[in-house]
């Protein structure tokens, strides 16, 4: 580059405030009067005619100089866009300065955290897969038209990209509605199927809390037209699984059923059209008392205050199967066919989650109302239980940041899901539906959990899988050291060395005990002519002698040990 950054920049200052001359000139330009009119004065019409050829002529010139002083300024623009591009980027001064962090609501992960999220992510594919799951993968962002409208209030957290090539999108805001495309596009009517990938949401983060912009979610879903429940139940015992087998502490799922939800709003006066702004208030109450909801409903949604009382006297309800008996007996609910209708759901529901062995880890909950839209059926939500006075507990821990827990002596929600039938059939020309249920897993809470949970245990975690490491006792060894790693390597066996040439013996057995590898073979000029290597167990520090061709399977026989 010919000419110093400081020239440029200053180039590029002449060039912005020539731009701006240019533009101001236009603009008073444009506010100059037209030669005065002709109203009001007694003339012969020629004169009058002669007033108006000059008035038009001074128009067309005014229109003239316009477009020169347009074509100026683009000029202009194209110069300064130019010294722009040859000062690279976007010409931010040199003395600028620039602080290194992460995007709101987003993190770093180190090898240690890594690990426990990868042991996490492994143990849920082992239940998906357990249950006949096979995967699939989607764009990171999708055409904005396939996410709108979808969400109800929650739209306004999707992220937008500028146009791109004549293209619209947005980023994915969850993996439901891109399965619900996948599904319409490839005319797939069945499919059992899991996703495990991160979603983006301009929502306010509360990292202390596993809340981010950008996060994992672990979804399974079946998609088929199938006999009522069977696949919901599933569902929910999929939940209880990947929570039993994390083993992060005591939780609850609970139930719920949309078309009971939109029942009891109509038996208790909601508009129709009103429905499914009450539905996101209702999906509030997990994290607000029942007065800030109701004045909600009042206030901002405009629900007369008597029918919020009403609703308040359902939604507080939870129970199990006698819940159900006690509400197919409410006179109010039984003369609506929807609310009917959602609790014979219910109570087949509990049945089945009863044959499942779930009768106490799910709750029949009608604060449960998950504001998404597309939901039309049963809708449920694994919530971790608060441990209260636990000393260390990994809840305590979560709740020393700035955030409050949530109601009802629970962590938050960690799964959820639902029933969506109606969904797949917004994407196809033709309408056709596939009814699906499926369930996401809030992974990153998960995560915020196990990690506080292993931060107060003080245990280190393994960040490597290396099971044996290749030491030289003294100098000039290096060379033995790489044919020792080919033979170990093309038998299958995880093995490092030092990438110096001439390392210390210490140096290199506490690299070992500090990254925890189990094994170490130490070279030696002695031992080496003899065809032997000395292969020690760095935990007991207990060292044998082993042949260079019985090695790879002494070194199995031990890590099997």
């Amino acid at each position: 580059m010919s000419d110093t950054r400081e020239q440029i920049l200053e180039q590029i200052k002449e060039q912005g405030e020539l731009v701006r001359q240019l533009k101001a000139s236009k603009e008073s330009k444009e506010k100059l009067p037209l030669a005065p009119s002709s109203e009001g004065r007694a003339m012969s019409t020629s004169v009058g005619q002669q007033l108006k050829a000059q008035q038009q002529q001074q128009l067309q010139e005014q229109q003239q100089q316009q477009q020169q002083q347009m074509h100026k300024i683009d000029e202009e623009v194209s110069r300064l866009l130019a010294l722009k591009a040859k000062l690279g980027g976007d010409a931010a001064p040199a003395n600028q300065k620039f602080t290194l962090k992460t995007p709101k609501g987003t993190r770093d992960y180190a090898p240690q955290q890594m690990t426990l999220r990868q042991g996490v992510l492994d143990k849920i594919v082992q239940v998906f897969k357990r249950h006949g799951g096979e995967a699939i993968d989607t764009p990171v962002f999708e055409l904005k038209e396939v996410l709108t409208g979808k969400y109800g209030e929650d739209s306004k957290l999707i992220y937008d990209l500028k146009d791109q090539g004549g293209e619209i999108l947005s980023m994915r805001y969850d993996l439901t509605v891109p399965l619900a495309r996948y599904l319409a596009m490839n005319k797939i009517s069945s499919i059992k199927r899991y996703h495990i990938a991160k979603v983006y949401r301009r929502d306010n983060p509360a990292m202390t809390r596993g809340r981010y912009r950008e996060f994992y979610q672990c979804d399974f879903d079946i998609a088929g037209t199938y006999d009522p429940m069977l696949a919901d139940a599933e569902c929910v015992k999929i939940v209880a699984e990947v929570l039993d087998t994390l083993d992060i502490g005591d939780y609850v799922i609970k139930l719920n059923h949309r078309q009971l939800l939109d029942g009891m709003f109509e038996a208790c006066g909601v508009p129709p059209n009103n429905f499914r702004a009450i539905c996101s208030a209702v999906d509030k109450l997990d994290k607000s008392p029942w007065a800030e909801v109701r004045k909600e409903m009042v206030e901002e949604k405009g629900l007369d205050g008597a029918t919020a009382d009403r609703i308040g006297e359902y939604v507080r309800l939870s129970g199990g199967a006698e819940l159900v008996e006690q509400l197919l007996a409410d006179p109010k609910l039984k003369a609506v066919p929807n609310a009917v209708k959602g609790l014979e759901g219910m109570q087949l529901l509990l049945k089945y989650c009863s044959l499942f062995g779930l009768e106490q880890s799910v709750s029949f909950d009608l604060s449960l109302a998950r504001g998404l839209d597309y939901y039309t059926g049963v809708i449920y939500e694994g919530v971790l239980k608060a441990e209260p006075g636990a000393t260390g507990s990994p809840v305590k821990a979560l709740q020393n940041g700035d955030q409050a827990p949530e109601q009802g002596g629970t962590v938050g929600s960690v799964a959820g899901g639902g029933r969506y039938d109606n969904l797949v059939g917004m994407f196809d020309p033709r309408g056709k539906a596939v009814p699906c249920v499926g369930v996401s897993i809030g992974v990153e809470r998960i995560f915020s959990v196990l990690e506080a949970k292993f931060a107060a245990s003080k245990v280190k975690l393994r960040t490597n899988d290396v099971e044996v490491y290749v030491a030289s006792a003294h100098k000039g060894l290096h060379e033995q050291r790489l044919r020792v790693l080919n033979q170990l390597w093309d038998a299958g066996i995880k093995a490092e060395h030092s990438y110096k040439l001439n390392p210390k013996l210490l140096v290199q057995l506490q690299h070992c005990e500090e990254h925890q590898i189990p094994l170490a073979i130490v070279l030696g000029d002695a031992e080496l002519a003899q065809g032997i290597v000395k292969l020690r167990e760095v935990r007991t520090r207990q060292e044998s002698n082993v042949t260079l061709a019985e090695l790879p399977a002494e070194i199995r026989r031990r890590l099997q040990e």
